[in-house]
Parts: C-alpha cells; sequence; structure tokens
C-alpha cells in the first residue's frame, strides 16, 4: 500500500510546480523575433534592460527601438508588429488562450513613433472588440487587417505636419477619438487617414502621407518565411544585434 505522506509529499511539488509554471507564462505576450539594432523594454515596475532575439515582451513592458533600430515582435495569437526607429510601444494587455476565444483581449499603446502590424487571431474570433491599438489622438479598432500608423511630433516625421498618421493594407480598421466629441470613421484597405489630436475627428487624405517607412529586408516576408528566420541563432546575419 502505497504510503499517504510521499504521496501527499509529491502532490504538493506537482502543484508547486503548475503554479510556477502559470506563474511564469501569465502575461507573456510576445517574442523578439528579429532586429536591425539595440532594443530596451521597460517593465512595468520601472526596470529597464536591453533584449535580445528569443526575448519574451510580457504584459506591462514598454518596448523602446533606438534611432536607427527596427524591431519585429511576434505575438502568441499569430499577430506581429515591426516597430519603426525611435518608437515606444506598450503591451497593456494580452490575453490570449486557444481554447477560449471569449476571454481574447489585446489592449496596444503606441505612444511614440510608428508600426506596421499584421493582426493575429484576438479581433478574428470571438468579439470583435477585443483588440484595440491606442495612440495619443484616438483609438483603432480592427475587423482583421494589416496597417501601418505614425505619431508625428516636432521633427520626428520632417515636414509632416503634427499628428496620427493611418494607412491600411488590407482589410478596414475602426478610427475613433480618445477624447472630445466621439467621433468614428471605418478606413478601408488603400485609405490614408490624419487625426490631428484627440478633439479633432478623422479625416480621409487624398494621397499617402510622405512618411517613409523601410525597414531591411528580414523584416518583410511571410509569416511562414518569419518563423524560419526566428528560429536561426542570434547571431545570424540578418537577426545580428549591433
Amino acid at each position: 500500500m502505497p504510503d499517504k505522506r510521499k504521496i501527499t509529499v509529491i502532490s504538493l511539488i506537482v502543484s508547486a510546480l503548475l503554479l510556477w509554471v502559470t506563474l511564469v507564462f501569465a502575461g507573456q505576450a510576445a517574442t523578439v523575433t528579429h532586429l536591425s539594432g539595440p532594443l530596451a523594454v521597460s517593465s512595468s515596475d520601472g526596470t529597464i534592460i536591453a533584449v535580445l532575439i528569443g526575448s519574451k515582451i510580457n504584459e506591462g513592458d514598454t518596448v523602446i527601438t533606438e534611432k536607427r533600430t527596427y524591431a519585429r515582435l511576434k505575438f502568441d495569437d499569430g499577430s506581429e508588429v515591426i516597430l519603426k526607429p525611435g518608437s515606444q510601444f506598450k503591451v497593456e494587455k494580452f490575453s490570449f488562450d486557444q481554447e477560449k476565444p471569449s476571454n481574447d483581449a489585446t489592449a496596444l499603446r503606441l505612444i511614440k513613433g510608428g508600426l506596421r502590424t499584421v493582426t493575429g487571431q484576438i479581433g478574428k474570433r470571438g468579439n470583435q472588440e477585443s483588440y484595440r491599438m491606442n495612440t495619443p489622438t484616438a483609438t483603432i479598432g480592427i475587423r482583421g487587417t494589416i496597417y501601418d500608423v505614425q505619431y508625428c511630433q516636432d521633427d520626428s516625421c520632417g515636414s509632416v505636419r503634427t499628428g496620427l498618421y493611418l494607412t491600411v493594407t488590407d482589410g478596414n480598421v475602426i478610427v475613433t477619438n480618445i477624447a472630445g466629441v466621439p467621433t468614428s470613421l471605418q478606413v478601408k484597405a488603400g485609405q490614408y487617414v490624419y487625426v490631428q489630436s484627440p478633439l479633432t475627428p478623422p479625416m480621409v487624405l487624398p494621397t499617402r502621407p510622405n512618411i517613409p517607412f523601410n525597414p531591411p529586408p528580414s523584416m518583410s516576408g511571410s509569416a511562414s518565411e518569419n518563423n524560419n528566420s526566428a528560429g536561426k541563432s542570434a547571431g545570424a546575419t540578418d537577426c545580428q544585434v549591433r
């Protein structure tokens, strides 16, 4: 007959391990898959560390790119974000369980700079309102899409005037003011939108704004190509931190 005390001890050990695993992976949101320069992450407790390819980005982290750094993040729901140089991007909330679509939730914040994103499963299954991208002037919701967003301030975009610029490549998004009189605008693929401030309504531009977005070739390609690139060693030429 098994020793009950041994069984109890084993059960406690297993429970402790399961709790540890849960704590470790709770809040994990994304992985850094590509880099063209130095990248830093500020955690929710204010700690700032340098990160490399393969590093994990957690809920509450703010990702900071340097002047010449492009960084690509792969989220656990399959979405991807390419950050432009001089950007600050925060993962305010991320909840994804393949078996529980009703619990999906993503809240991202572009604090500074710009990015390109290919959205994943969150927002495409279950509740379409489970995804939002917050910016200094507006909030972006999705209906399954690829889009670029750039917040220009001071001289960060050259002669382009201050404000938020949005370009939709595929699908469509909903742009909503975050202050003042609530105003929403549906933006379709091929359209360009400008939001000057939280108090001004989004407006469709007649032409694409002159805001360059030129990531290294290693940042481009299909999701399968990116997965292959991510599987290379951190010292691979197209993924080297320098």
